[in-house]
């Protein structure tokens, strides 16, 4: 059974990953600055991944 966030890490990370979709054009660099956002919050691989896709 996997574990949620708090909800306000949850909206924390959802309004940077917005902000991160504003700012940065290149569409790499977005996913590179996303994935260090979720990495941030989550121990395991297994969460990670869940939630970056």
């Amino acid at each position: 059974m996997k574990k949620k966030l708090p909800r306000s890490i949850r909206k924390y990370i959802r309004s940077e990953k917005a902000r991160i979709r504003r700012e940065v054009l290149d569409i790499e660099k977005q996913e590179e600055e996303i994935k260090k956002l979720i990495q941030r919050f989550y121990k395991s691989e297994e969460d990670q991944m869940s939630i970056a896709d």
